[in-house]
């Protein structure tokens, strides 16, 4: 946890809320972060301070936990666990992504439904905060045996959400080929062809232009409008990229096409440096295409070589954007960035970094965005998806992406703007956390104590 401790309001809430949710490491420190930032809201508006509307906040609305069996392509039978926080409503239904991963338990599910309630709130779209997922591993699975789990998760979920209840989306392990699993299961067992049930969609149908680059180029468009505060921009930047998936892949795209070079991605395995920069088109084939790794990029680029040992965060670079998994960069691997001359850190994943790195990026003055600001283009788009499918819609790419990038402008300036008003001028963290709380506990307060 941080060592600037919190304000004394909000002491004995978080303590409070700890000693209820005991060993939920991810979950204490999503809530510890935000609390941290919502200091000066208890002088000056101390009705958002009361522990009634943070304990609210700070309690999902509901918690589902089930067993998800299935059978390998041997005959075994397998059992997994599958999980729904449906954290907050108050702007809208839940909306949050599914993440199949064996690192999935309760804590990571409800760090990301507490982390989503404020993105959607930055968003300005009618939707609220949840999330969900699995430990079911998608790696090494063939398709016959994704399709049998994606199936018999959703013969339980199917009950829990709805396009005015709470509409799922992709994360880490769940992409096109799993959300087609996922919607085809829905369609049969409900007999209805409810589009808005699920975003992420394929094009054909039901989904969104823009749905899949969007957190990559989102991510890239807040950290463009950080640089803009400055008088600078991108063009000629040297980027780190950490991950490989589709965040990370879209987030080079960006880079490369607003003048920047990113020099080295990441994988479970290590990290690639391509001092001529990646190769995007090779990048996709290989991940993509093939579901291969990093490795395999290597072998078919002359001009890059694998490091399996150390961090990627050891590559300098003027912007780094973390886009991998929570907790992926210590406060080691920030000062090592800071050492090496980096100017601006932009979250593409869910809490990436430690507290203590946040706090060296504060003092050495590096620019510093949250994921809930910075990466919040791929629910934002989801949002545009459940809006072409109420109207039975579909809008073309060029259209989709102007609307993204204004979304993240709006983000941005948000942040910037409420900062500023509550004197913490220059702390994206504080203004995100700041005018993401204060849109939820308005909504919150009208609609009474429910």
């Amino acid at each position: 946890m941080s060592t600037n401790g919190l304000h004394p309001n909000f002491q004995q809430h978080f303590d409070d809320m700890v000693a209820i949710n005991p060993g939920e490491t991810e979950f204490h420190q999503a809530v510890y972060e935000v609390m941290q930032s919502l200091a000066p809201i208890a002088g000056r508006v101390p009705e958002y301070a009361q522990w009634s509307i943070l304990k609210r906040v700070c309690e999902p609305e509901r918690q589902i936990i089930f067993r998800v069996p299935w059978v390998t392509d041997d005959g075994d039978v397998q059992i997994q666990r599958g999980f729904r926080v449906e954290f907050n409503s108050a702007l809208g239904p839940y909306k949050g992504g599914l993440r199949f991963h064996p690192s999935v338990n309760l804590s990571i599910i409800k760090f990301l439904g507490f982390e989503q309630i404020f993105k959607n709130s930055l968003t300005g779209m009618p939707i609220g905060g949840g999330k969900g997922g699995s430990d079911f591993d998608p790696k090494g699975k063939s398709d016959t045996e994704i399709m049998r789990f994606c199936q018999s998760f959703m013969t339980e979920l199917y009950r829990h959400i709805g396009e005015y209840t709470d509409v799922p989306a992709g994360d880490i392990g769940v992409g096109g080929r799993e959300l087609g699993y996922l919607f085809g299961q829905y369609k049969r067992i409900t007999n209805r062809y409810e589009s808005g049930v699920l975003t992420g969609k394929g094009l054909s149908w039901g989904g969104s232009q823009v749905r899949t680059e969007a957190t990559g180029y989102g991510t890239v468009y807040f950290a463009q409008e950080m640089l803009k505060e400055r008088g600078e921009s991108l063009e000629g930047r040297r980027v780190v990229v950490s991950g490989s998936g589709n965040v990370a892949i879209y987030a080079v795209e960006k880079v490369h096409q607003l003048g920047g070079t990113v020099v080295a991605i990441s994988d479970s395995g290590g990290h690639v440096v391509d001092e001529k920069g990646i190769d995007l088109e090779l990048l996709r084939e290989v991940k993509e295409v093939r579901r291969g790794r990093l490795t395999d990029y290597v072998e078919a680029r002359s001009s890059a070589s694998h490091v399996s040992e150390g961090s990627i965060w050891q590559v300098p670079c003027d912007v780094a954007l973390p886009c991998a998994t929570q907790n992926e960069l210590s406060a080691e691997d920030a000062h090592t960035l800071i050492r090496n001359g980096v100017k601006l850190v932009a979250e593409g994943a869910n809490m990436p970094c430690e507290p203590g790195a946040i706090e060296a990026f504060k003092d050495a003055g590096v620019l510093y965005a949250p994921g809930k600001a910075s990466n919040a283009g791929g629910v934002a788009t989801s949002a545009l998806e459940m809006q072409q499918n109420a109207s039975r819609d579909s809008w073309g790419f060029e259209e989709t992406e102007a609307a993204l990038e204004e979304i993240m402008r709006d983000i941005h300036r948000n942040c910037v703007d409420t900062a500023a008003e509550y004197d913490c001028e220059g702390d994206y963290m504080a203004g995100a956390n700041l005018a993401g709380y204060i849109k939820v506990a308005d909504a919150m307060v009208a609609q009474g104590v429910i």
